[in-house]
């Protein structure tokens, strides 16, 4: 008698085994973290200090890409600890201006203006929702995708609709507009671009050029983006609370040196001749140049996330349609990563919606009337 095969485990549920498998450690922070979440909610500065803490990495780690990702990228043969240090000390030098010169803000006046109003109001006591925003973000950037920290960490808080609808206005805006100067710039002077940047070995002032421009980017990143780290925290912050906000994100930032951008980096590193120093210096100066304008022009907060992606963006699409090599199968990879990357920003946006909605029963009551008067 033939005994029947035994029938054999499905590729899925083996997939699945090795993702436990490998991230068993990651996994079981996650679960700590949402118990902890859990306890603390209702005991409001213990709640606070937790939602800062998770915050400050998940915020840093899955923007690495945009601020940091190809200034690691270019300079993968320098020690971890000298890359370290030297944004580190950016960062302590652009929160601690803001704090003494706007009196105790660290976010130069993203979340408060001059006046005191805010659209993200410092909560007495914390929701599930907005303590484990971040850990939704940290395990959005296990995943490799590149979304919106803004969008996900300041959407808990908004008072309203106004504040995201706002937020969204504002970075969408900036992604059409990242994309057409970056597509600009790349297609009429990728001729230019590809004679000068032939030779495969630098000259050596590109690294003191790269090292300023990345360094400046760095800085204007964090009068962007520093709010989203900060909104766990009092709008004025004490210097016990400026010291540990401080010291967090700095200690943060060594972690995320040593791990060299950890699985994030990969959405910079599959990107084309990013390694180059000189490309790399190009795509942060077209960022630096458009954060800066958007800094000045409103201080409602924006994505980031969406306007790196925009300059990305429009830099592929660009050189897919300028090279000429035969076949179709570089444009086809350049949309492909275009779409991919902008179907994990919405994906982000709508989590952010959900958590937001989840926070804030004035936000869950527009959005259920919305989808009422939709249908």
């Amino acid at each position: 008698m033939v005994k029947p095969k035994k029938k054999q485990p499905s590729k899925f549920y083996l997939n699945l085994l090795e993702v436990f498998a490998k991230e068993k450690l990651f996994l079981l922070i996650i679960l700590i973290g949402i118990l902890l979440a859990e306890i603390l909610t209702g005991y409001g500065q213990a709640a606070m200090w937790l939602g800062f803490a998770f915050a400050a990495y998940a915020a840093v780690s899955n923007d690495s890409i945009q601020s940091l990702g190809t200034f690691i990228e270019s300079n993968g043969d320098k020690k971890w600890w000298v890359l370290w240090l030297y944004v580190g000390a950016i960062f302590l030098a652009t929160v601690t201006f803001s704090w003494i010169y706007f009196d105790g803000d660290v976010t130069y006046h993203r979340l408060v203006n001059s006046a005191g109003e805010t659209d993200f109001p410092h909560p007495d006591n914390f929701s599930i929702f907005q303590i484990i925003a971040p850990l939704v973000l940290l395990i959005i950037t296990r995943l490799r995708m590149p979304v919106s920290t803004t969008f996900l960490l300041l959407s808990v808080f908004s008072a309203d609709s106004s504040g995201i609808i706002s937020m969204v206005g504002k970075s969408v805006s900036g992604y059409v507009l990242a994309f057409i100067l970056s597509f600009v710039v790349w297609y009429f002077s990728y001729r230019l671009i590809k004679k000068f940047f032939k030779k495969r070995k630098s000259h050596p002032a590109w690294m003191p050029i790269q090292w300023i421009v990345s360094g400046t980017l760095w800085s204007v990143w964090i009068m962007q983006d520093g709010a989203n780290i900060a909104v766990f925290l009092p709008r004025q912050q004490t210097i016990v609370h400026f010291a540990i906000f401080a010291t967090t994100i700095f200690l943060g930032l060594g972690i995320l040196f040593y791990l060299r951008g950890d699985k994030i980096q990969q959405v910079v590193s599959e990107k084309i001749r990013i390694s180059d120093i000189r490309a790399a210096t190009l795509i942060d100066f077209t960022y630096v140049l458009l954060l800066i304008y958007k800094l000045f022009i409103s201080p409602i907060p924006m994505s980031t996330t969406w306007v790196f992606l925009g300059v990305i963006g429009g830099r592929e699409i660009a050189i897919s349609l300028s090279r000429t090599k035969e076949g179709n199968r570089h444009k086809e990879r350049a949309w492909k990563l275009i779409v991919k990357d902008f179907t994990y920003a919405m994906i982000g946006l709508v989590i952010s919606v959900i958590l937001a909605s989840g926070a804030n029963k004035a936000i869950r009551d527009e959005v259920f009337s919305y989808f009422v008067n939709l249908f």
